[in-house]
């Protein structure tokens, strides 16, 4: 585990995306999902885990619960509010956790104690001491967050770090909830607080930024060059509005600029990309070709001074190599001919650890995919995972698409018809609508009854090449509930399907888990 951090140069790396990553619209996972994306976490390198939660419901307790189990190294934390009802659960969910935490919050800025809260700022203390001192007796590990710290008044703030600490708060994290500061500014706080704390310095000094204004990761690495010794982060940046600080920018800006910070981190960076598309792959969101870091343009040169000088010396243009963040020249992987044993060799490098009935689904789908295309490559194999491998535990799909054939031309009205196997019996439905891809869902909804509503809907060639896969992720919505679905096929018709009816077996199984925590209770 991550304990290994204790000297003052090393930054921990706390890692929200499966609680603060996942409230990102579109990108909520299931209980599997989030295994899995822990599993790569902890292989990664990352010190803390937020798992979830767990007081927000069931399945974010679950989820909690099923990480502590799975995860050895690394820290498992669950979120809690400052309330009794909170922090019992918080610690029933980690309880078998190796390395077990608590992460307790709550809000300090006037202007969420006056409209939020409703308390005063001595009620506020004391609910934090409280929470704190409560949780220590069945506890070691507490993080302490003042929420929107940023725009919090700098002595109340130092004061309730101060009696947190005294309370048994091992890590005080200084959150910019929403993305106000500037970097100057939230140096500036955190050196403030560090200094003006009574026993500040026995505490690990945490920042939590969102990017709002675009400068989370500035604002983060401000907070460790005034002293912040752990940045709380996301893959791809994820998160709820703009996002949070991006783990694979900080993690970076260090291990690059390691001359100017004088720090590093545990993060082995050569899992980075590999996390990524991981990441990507599950929660549906796309990595834009110009993010830095991992979008496919990070390393491309085309200007033609920029690719002479990258020819004669790397270094001309290139701070970094593709290789130290994991992307490898060599992105063609296997054949019809790749066996078994290739297989699930190459899925163990992609990070994708599946038991042997998951690892067995994705070889024979592979196969398949292999007899229709002469080269198959990571993306391909992440795509397979994705749709067949991550879905729901025990939870047969209620629907699965036998058949589709779509008509289109510049003289007629597209139309589409669509075989489905639904609950054990095939049904077949006609529908026409404005292209090929509205009328298949029109049809594909009239055989359903789904009355769902399509939020966003994006394409995109996995891999190049005439015969290179279509991706397809759509986000739908039906009674408040939202679920994205993903697709993947050499016919981008087809791959619209399968991620819209993977999309919609989702749905089916949110609606029946929430009539059953409505009707048995949680």
């Amino acid at each position: 585990m991550s304990e290994k951090v204790t000297e003052d140069n090393t930054v921990r790396i706390f890692d929200t995306t499966l609680r603060d990553g996942e409230q990102s619209p579109g990108a909520s996972m299931n209980v599997e999902e989030k295994v899995v994306i822990a599993r790569q976490l902890e292989k990664l390198g990352v010190d803390v885990i937020e798992g979830g939660f767990a007081a927000s419901s069931e399945g974010d307790f679950e989820s909690v619960e099923r990480i502590s189990k799975e995860v050895k190294r690394s820290r498992v934390v669950s979120l809690a509010r400052a309330q009794d009802g909170d922090i019992k659960r918080a610690l029933k969910a980690v309880e078998q956790a190796r390395h077990p935490g608590i992460h307790i919050f709550i809000a300090t800025s006037d202007i969420h104690m006056k409209h939020k809260l409703r308390m005063s700022r001595n009620e506020v203390l004391d609910a934090a001491v409280w929470a704190v001192s409560y949780a220590k007796k069945h506890i070691d590990y507490i993080e302490f967050s003042a929420e929107d710290a940023s725009r919090s008044d700098r002595d109340f703030l130092a004061q309730v770090f101060s009696e947190v600490v005294r309370a048994g708060a091992k890590t005080l994290n200084v959150p910019d909830t929403t993305g106000y500061a500037i970097p100057s500014e939230f140096g500036s706080l955190v050196r403030y607080l560090v200094e003006h704390t009574e026993g500040g310095k026995r505490a690990t000094w945490s920042a939590h930024c969102h990017n709002d204004l675009g400068l989370a990761t500035a604002n983060s690495l401000a907070a460790v060059a005034n002293g912040a010794r752990q940045v709380e982060c996301t893959i791809n940046g994820i998160g709820e509005r703009a996002g949070n600080t991006s783990l694979e920018e900080v993690v970076m800006a260090i291990k690059t600029r390691k001359n100017l910070f004088g720090v590093d981190t545990n993060i082995v960076s050569e899992q980075i990309y590999p996390t990524c598309r991981l990441v990507s792959q599950i929660t549906g969101i796309s990595i834009p070709i110009n993010k830095p870091i991992v979008g496919d343009n990070a390393f491309a040169h085309e200007a033609g001074i920029h690719q002479d000088g990258v020819l004669k010396q790397k270094l001309t243009y290139e701070i970094m190599t593709p290789e130290s963040v994991g992307i490898t020249g060599n992105r063609l992987v296997m054949g019809k001919h790749s066996g078994r044993h290739a297989f699930s060799e190459r899925l163990r490098e992609l990070g994708l650890n599946l038991n042997k009935e998951d690892m067995n689904r994705a070889f024979l789908r592979f196969k398949e995919l292999a007899d229709k295309k002469k080269e198959v490559y990571d993306e391909d194999i992440e795509a397979i995972v994705a749709e067949e491998i991550l879905r729901l535990p025990g939870q047969p799909d209620r629907f699965e698409l036998l058949y589709l054939n779509v008509n289109s031309s510049s003289n007629a009205i597209p139309s589409a018809s669509v075989k489905l196997r639904v609950d054990g019996q095939e049904r077949t439905d006609h529908a026409t609508g404005d292209g090929v891809v509205d009328a298949c869902y029109k049809a594909i909804s009239k055989i359903t009854g789904s009355r769902s509503k399509l939020v966003r809907y994006s394409v995109k060639a996995i891999t190049g090449g005439a015969d290179a896969q279509g991706e397809v992720s759509c986000l739908i919505e039906d009674g408040g509930i939202r679920v994205s679905g993903q697709g993947a096929h050499t016919d981008i018709i087809t791959a619209s399907a399968l991620a819209y009816i993977n999309a919609l077996n989702k749905l089916e199984y949110r609606k029946h888990y929430r009539q059953l925590v409505e009707r048995e209770g949680p």
